[in-house]
């Protein structure tokens, strides 16, 4: 619904980003050699060459915007959130451009120049935006690209349909009101009540609905029938929003097979070029780790093995992507026969089972480096939910609700859960909150913002025992 109702925006604001890319190139080298001139070229660069060159900065426009998410609905309700996006988005073309005037050998670029492009396409972006909703705004008060919607249904459901409608005004969905199924219900406080069921016809007339959304509860369902007679004259379009009951969904997809509504309720996002863009970042991010950290492994390996008797690297089976189990490499930071007596249990404060050298591989988290291997082998993930080992998880998952909802995607090194500080003996329902926060969440940004904070703050942990 959102999708296609925002298509004519979107394909304007494509087509206005991609002249935007182009004015703002060409303004910053009139700025740069004609008008500011400061400091002073030694002489004016051929125009054609820098022509040229906005045939790349308007591709690396279009794949940069589309992939950070600019033209997404939920991104455009808030002038905030899209003008952060918006600059995000400036910024890494920026530093494309800039990667691809390094390689071209031909010509050489002015800095300078490149910096003016970088101001004049943020300022112009940002004015476009403001008055692209300012005219948006102006065509809705008139009346046209207007999508006036009625709610029908009660319980907490409708209440929470209700709720997020009405933050779809800025994209011309206008919730008009809403009908209650129940003899005597309590009106919602941002949608008036306008009548009852036997009122539906006309009052879809007299306030000009172009959509109903059937919200129905689990025990009003048997009221399909009557609903399905009292629209069947209408012109409307209908929507049914399910109510699941307490079913959790994971990236939740609705499509046609054969004719029939197919509605998904839990999936793993690492698929199509999702999965492509998580594999290169991984392997390219688990090679130069390792080119960056190979001294101080080289140094944890010889140090594991003269302070203590036993292998330096262990082994240990952990369950992973869709439930597939495999075997984690880390530094051995415990004795030989650890879990001789006690078993598979987590590691507490002051164990006795560590080594002198263990305690500080686990407060530093250094003796998870070998699983870079795991990476590269594609076990696992730079990020993603820790990997946990398959007779704990056992008990788990029938304590914990949505548990196993964490193996949607690969078992990482970092993740969402340990930056926030949940890792180690700390609570597991809050891990696990984390953990689908992130897979429900997830894009090549959060991994990269993911990783960014485990460098300043995820190697030193207090519950790492």
């Amino acid at each position: 619904m959102l999708k296609r109702h925002n298509q004519l925006r979107n394909t304007f604001l494509r087509i206005l980003d991609l002249l935007i890319a182009f004015s703002a190139w060409e303004l910053a080298y009139l700025l740069r050699f004609h008008i500011i001139d400061w400091p002073p070229a030694i002489e004016i660069p051929s125009h054609q060459e820098y022509l040229k060159a906005t045939v790349v900065v308007v591709i690396l426009t279009l794949m940069v915007f589309t992939l950070s998410g600019v033209y997404r609905h939920q991104h455009s309700l808030r002038l905030r959130v899209e003008g952060w996006l918006v600059i995000r988005g400036a910024g890494g073309v920026f530093i494309l451009t800039l990667v691809a005037a390094f390689f071209y050998r031909g010509f050489s670029y002015s800095r300078i120049h490149m910096l003016y492009f970088l101001v004049c396409f943020v300022l112009m972006l940002g004015l476009t935006r403001y008055l692209v909703r300012r005219m948006m705004n102006y065509i809705h008060s008139r009346g046209a690209f207007l999508e006036r919607v009625l709610v029908v249904g009660d319980g907490s459901q409708s209440d929470f349909l209700i709720e997020r409608l009405k933050e779809l005004k800025p994209i011309g969905i206008h919730l008009s009101g809403s009908i209650s199924l129940a003899e005597q219900s309590s009106e919602n406080p941002g949608s008036k009540v306008l009548g009852s069921l036997e009122q539906l016809p006309q009052i879809i007339q007299q306030q000009r609905i172009d959509q109903v959304f059937i919200s129905l509860s689990l025990k009003e369902q048997h009221r399909l029938e009557e609903l399905k007679d009292l629209l069947s004259e209408q012109w409307v379009d209908v929507r049914i929003v399910p109510d699941l009951g307490s079913f959790r969904t994971l990236h939740t997809d609705v499509e046609s097979f054969a004719g029939m509504p197919l509605v998904t309720l839990v999936q793993s996002p690492m698929t199509g070029w999702n999965q492509v863009l998580k594999r290169v970042l991984d392997l390219a991010g688990a090679i130069l780790a390792l080119i960056l950290f190979s001294p101080l492994m080289l140094l944890i390996a010889f140090l594991v093995k003269i302070t203590s008797p036993g292998p330096i690297l262990y082994r240990q089976q952990r369950m992973g992507l869709d439930g597939k189990t495999f075997f984690t490499l880390k530094f051995r930071s415990m004795r030989q026969d650890a879990e001789k007596q006690t078993g598979a249990v987590w590691a507490t404060e002051n164990d006795t089972r560590r080594t002198t050298l263990g305690v500080y591989l686990r407060r530093f988290n250094l003796d998870e480096l070998p699983q870079l291997f795991n990476v590269l082998n594609g076990e696992m993930s730079l990020v993603g939910p820790r990997p946990e080992r398959p007779v704990l998880i056992e008990e788990f998952k029938s304590k914990i609700p949505n548990y196993m909802l964490r193996h949607k995607v690969k078992a990482g090194i970092t993740g969402w859960a340990q930056i926030n500080g949940w890792r180690g003996n700390t609570s597991l329902e809050k891990r696990i909150e984390h953990d689908l926060y992130y897979i429900e969440r997830w894009s090549v940004w959060l991994d990269l913002k993911i990783l960014l904070l485990t460098v300043f703050k995820g190697f030193v942990d207090p519950n790492a025992y």
